[in-house]
């Protein structure tokens, strides 16, 4: 295909995620109140004396809805979104490497809400019990802000379920000859500041935070490595027996 083919191509794709997130995201601001008790959940759970969610500006309580709504839209609309992603790329790959695409698609929304869920369940569960605790070490009333609260919920769960991609992704990159678990491996180094980087820009500016969000990304990558020595394995063990 020449060069304006893609292009054509690649914003025919981007036409139809935008419009998956657009019904995705009128979908979710319908229940958004819903949607917004199962965030605030973990945080009303604490007891914690004075703990409280304000506002406290006139939009916020809006703005917010409309955050949240389209956080939960992404998750919604991710088999589409991973769907087309797939189809963009297809074209530039062989027959028998197509015969992937379910399970790309299957395995790749799969791991997105485990993701998700693994965040809201473990990190931001027992992840604010220990740094609102704090507050209560030193004897102060925390009162958090509505929007900040659930845009860092928000940010943290759709990091969580991009993260949770990569043993997808790697895999099915070691199966077309893309990457392998040496390549991995050689620029683990590079992946560890991207992480560190990545961590530090949606977590609060304090160690801790980004602490507790780079480890379980650093075992994920970990993960990938294993992942894409095995689907070379099989590769290679398939490439014998055609031999």
């Amino acid at each position: 295909m020449p060069f304006t083919s893609h292009l054509a191509e690649l914003r025919s794709r981007l036409i139809k995620c935008v419009l998956a997130l657009a019904v995705a995201f009128v979908a979710c601001y319908a229940v958004v109140d819903d949607i917004f008790a199962v965030l605030a959940a973990p945080l009303r759970r604490l007891h914690i004396r004075g703990l409280m969610l304000i506002g406290t500006a006139v939009t916020e309580a809006f703005f917010t809805k409309m955050k949240v709504s389209f956080a939960a839209a992404v998750i919604l609309a991710s088999p589409v979104l991973l769907w087309q992603l797939w189809q963009f790329i297809a074209p530039g790959l062989y027959e028998h490497e197509k015969r992937y695409t379910r399970s790309f698609v299957s395995f790749g929304s799969l791991f997105f809400i485990a993701g998700a869920a693994f965040c809201y369940l473990v990190v931001i569960q027992e992840g604010l019990g220990f740094l609102l605790a704090r507050y209560e070490a030193i004897d102060i009333q925390p009162l958090l802000q509505v929007g900040d609260y659930l845009s860092l919920v928000s940010r943290l769960v759709l990091a969580f379920g991009a993260m949770f991609e990569l043993p997808v992704l790697a895999f099915f990159l070691a199966r077309v000859g893309i990457i392998d678990h040496r390549f991995l491996i050689r620029h683990s180094n590079y992946a560890i500041i991207a992480i560190a980087l990545f961590a530090a820009v949606l977590t609060p500016p304090d160690l801790i935070s980004q602490v507790l969000l780079m480890v379980p990304l650093i075992f994920l990558y970990a993960i990938s490595i294993a992942v894409a020595y095995l689907a070379r394995w099989r590769m290679n063990r398939a490439e014998r027996r055609m031999e």
